[in-house]
């Protein structure tokens, strides 16, 4: 599909992996890396937004557009909002965040994003999950769920185990899933429209999202719909520490 933009906020300070936009992937930074496979997606246009002068050098020399944020956002949502602002894109553009340290990334699953977005014009927002098959991901806390309605509309994300089957848990953590468990793991793609990347920042923070760490039950919480599209599977891992990243650079190789 087309009439949708992309925002890839690259922030160069990382605790696990230091300078992580900038790190060698075969050749290429790895924000350049991510860069290309949002153009692949078929964006109209595609944005790297980021604090640094460094990673706003090497985007451009790679043949990118990339803009200057300020350096004290508290989140990616918070820069995407200033990129929303200062190119003056209209309330209703799509605008697809895809993170900077996903360089495997797939571009159909970008543009899928965005185009659940544009059929779903009662949301805001739109993401993705996927089925949960092994009770190890549902009781992990890093891996977050997502409960659905019947229209695919968010109703609660959660680091806890949901929904909760009362009777296969009733003594407690289980080593396998019930037959039919409705679990769904949420996968961090968003498509927003513009308007509410605007009214973002002005939402306040609700507990929920303090308790849970997660920054979507604001827009929950304040009433804003959140589509979700279920695909059949995780996308590829991003990159968050030394050990990602010498597995990404193994695939990358391979598939050159």
């Amino acid at each position: 599909m087309s009439g949708f933009r992309v925002v890839i906020p690259a922030r160069l300070a990382s605790t696990r992996l230091p300078n992580k936009p900038l790190v060698d992937l075969a050749g290429k930074p790895m924000v350049v890396r991510v860069w290309e496979r949002a153009v692949a997606s078929g964006a109209d246009e595609v944005w790297v937004a980021t604090d640094s002068p460094q990673v706003l050098a090497a985007v451009q020399q790679a043949g990118g557009q990339a803009i200057l944020t300020r350096g004290d956002h508290a989140s990616g949502t918070d820069r995407l909002a200033e990129v929303v602002e200062r190119l003056g894109w209209e309330d209703e553009a799509i605008v697809v965040n895809v993170q900077g340290d996903e360089p495997l990334i797939d571009p159909l699953v970008i543009a899928r994003t965005a185009e659940t977005l544009a059929r779903t014009p009662s949301a805001a927002i739109a993401t993705l999950a996927h089925p949960i098959e092994s009770a190890e991901e549902f009781f992990d806390p890093n891996s977050v769920k997502v409960v659905c309605d019947a229209s695919g509309r968010a109703l609660y994300f959660s680091r806890a185990p949901l929904p909760w089957a009362r009777d296969a848990f009733a003594t407690g953590r289980a080593a396998r899933l019930p037959e039919g468990l409705p679990a769904l793991r949420h996968v961090g793609l968003y498509a927003y429209r513009a308007a509410f990347l605007r009214a973002f920042a002005r939402l306040a923070p609700c507990a929920l999202e303090r308790f849970e760490a997660l920054e979507q039950l604001r827009a929950l919480y304040h009433g804003y719909a959140i589509q979700v599209e279920v695909i059949t599977a995780a996308p590829a891992p991003g990159v968050d520490t030394p050990q990602d990243l010498e597995r990404v650079r193994r695939m990358i190789v391979g598939a050159g």
